[in-house]
């Protein structure tokens, strides 16, 4: 009788238990709407423009850089397309004047110019970028140094170049050399990209002369007596606006010529293969000045060999970070060059 009533009762048990316990319902199924699986896009990768440190789609700039030797005599301005280089380097020359070797990757326009020859110190300031240099010619010894640099050589008057250089209308020989500088890339797409030539920050804010600089309200800088460029700040921009001898400095459209980055170098000068036509030593060292985001660092500057770029380094040894954007290199010679930072106008 005990063994049945407690059958009995465990069986109640079970069946109130089974009673009680909720239901186990099927997990709600969920179907994503047309519009949220439309709407959602994966982010396109992006990495730092070579030249210029701004993001760009990824692999976009497989193109080579093209350099190209600019007048800067008066009667060569304005110069074409020097508002859309990504560098500029500003050298000394015979005479007292300078020329520029400026170069685009990034934004190669249709036209450049106008071209002159090439100088002792351009292998080594280009060795470190490949691509192409366009030049209207020069000493035999200077282009036989082009030549053997790891570079292309595209010469005025070569066959290789009937169709892109050519004698503008309105200018006066020898400053009416100039270059169909996109169609010249185009017949050397097979040339590799130059590689990162500086270190860049993420924005101007972040760079290490806006960080640790002091305020800039130009940066006054001496060649010659005939050459002494400089360049006010001008916040409403963002940049840096040059000036040639007190003037503003117009590109062909009539725009002020203008830098995110201003790397200012002292560089020796040398009469070693002639005794009229200066060469500054690029693989060297010595005094730098960076000025980005109207402030200005001191620095120090170094380059191993023709093939390195050239290190930036602040006065506790960092690495110098430019804005991405646009850079001026000005070669201030030892000798009879200065640089002078002016603070800003109380």
């Amino acid at each position: 009788m005990r063994n049945a009533s407690a059958a009995a009762l465990a069986v109640t048990v079970s069946a109130l238990a089974a009673c009680t316990a909720q239901p186990v319902l099927p997990a709600p199924s969920v179907t994503p709407t047309a519009a949220y699986s439309s709407d959602y896009r994966t982010p396109a990768p992006t990495a730092p423009a070579p030249l210029r440190g701004t993001l760009v789609a990824a692999d976009s700039l497989r193109n080579p850089s093209l350099a190209a030797k600019i007048d800067n005599h008066e009667d060569a301005r304005p110069q074409i397309g020097l508002d859309r280089t990504d560098i500029v380097f500003e050298e000394l020359v015979e005479g007292g004047i300078t020329r520029y070797v400026a170069i685009w990757q990034s934004d190669v326009p249709d036209l450049i110019g106008p071209v002159r020859s090439i100088r002792p110190m351009d292998p080594d300031i280009l060795s470190s970028f490949g691509g192409i240099v366009a030049f209207s010619g020069g000493q035999e010894q200077f282009v036989d140094m082009m030549r053997a640099a790891p570079v292309y050589s595209a010469i005025h008057g070569q066959s290789d170049t009937e169709s892109t250089f050519y004698r503008m209308d309105g200018r006066d020989s020898p400053h009416d050399v100039v270059v169909k500088a996109a169609d010249l890339v185009e017949e050397h797409s097979d040339l590799a990209a130059p590689g990162q030539q500086f270190a860049y920050s993420f924005d101007v804010a972040t760079s290490t002369a806006a960080l640790d600089g002091t305020p800039t309200g130009s940066l006054d800088l001496v060649f010659s007596d005939a050459r002494f460029p400089s360049w006010t700040w001008d916040a409403p921009s963002a940049k840096f606006l040059r000036l040639q001898e007190g003037s503003p400095d117009l590109d062909d459209s009539g725009t002020q010529l203008s830098a995110t980055n201003v790397v200012t170098l002292r560089v020796d000068e040398v009469y070693d293969y002639d005794a009229e036509v200066p060469r500054a030593v690029m693989v060297a060292s010595g005094e730098a000045w960076v000025s980005t985001g109207g402030k200005t660092v001191h620095a120090s500057w170094a380059k191993d060999a023709p093939t390195s770029p050239i290190r930036l380094l602040d006065d506790l040894g960092a690495t110098v970070r430019l804005a991405p954007g646009n850079t001026w290199v000005e070669l201030v010679p030892l000798d009879q060059g200065s640089v002078t930072v002016v603070p800003p106008a109380v």
